[in-house]
């Protein structure tokens, strides 16, 4: 499997062999976008997280680990991933069959989450 650089905004040269479990998370902003992918997801989740909320991260994640500006991480939100988002990220929602609305911070949905695992792993 591929490995992204969030460094080099790139594909890295390494890759990352995956072998069958019977749990694999797949986890990236253009999962969704793929109908093959799709069909072989059993349970298809959509992270949603606010434009602010994005923005922020983007914003500390820019200035830290790429050395950006904070004008050029502003012009390229405004200019490239905003309008990436809404193109080809947004619409994905409706393939999902669960959405989670406040990201990482929706401990409900991480324990139903978790639950709906361990039931695949036949765990207690």
């Amino acid at each position: 499997m591929p490995i992204y650089s969030y460094l080099t905004c790139s594909r890295a040269k390494d890759t990352i062999t995956i072998y069958p479990r019977k749990v694999i998370i797949v986890e990236g902003i253009l999962i969704l976008t793929d109908p093959d992918l799709r069909s072989r997801l059993v349970v298809k989740m959509f992270v949603d997280a606010s434009p602010d909320e994005r923005l922020m991260r983007i914003i500390q994640r820019d200035l830290v680990e790429r050395g950006r500006s904070l004008q050029q991480t502003l012009e390229h939100y405004q200019n490239f991933v905003k309008p990436m988002h809404e193109q080809f990220i947004e619409p994905t929602k409706r393939f999902a069959d669960i959405i989670v609305p406040q990201g990482g911070e929706n401990h409900v949905a991480i324990r139903l989450l978790a639950a709906q695992i361990k039931e695949r792993l036949g765990l207690p």
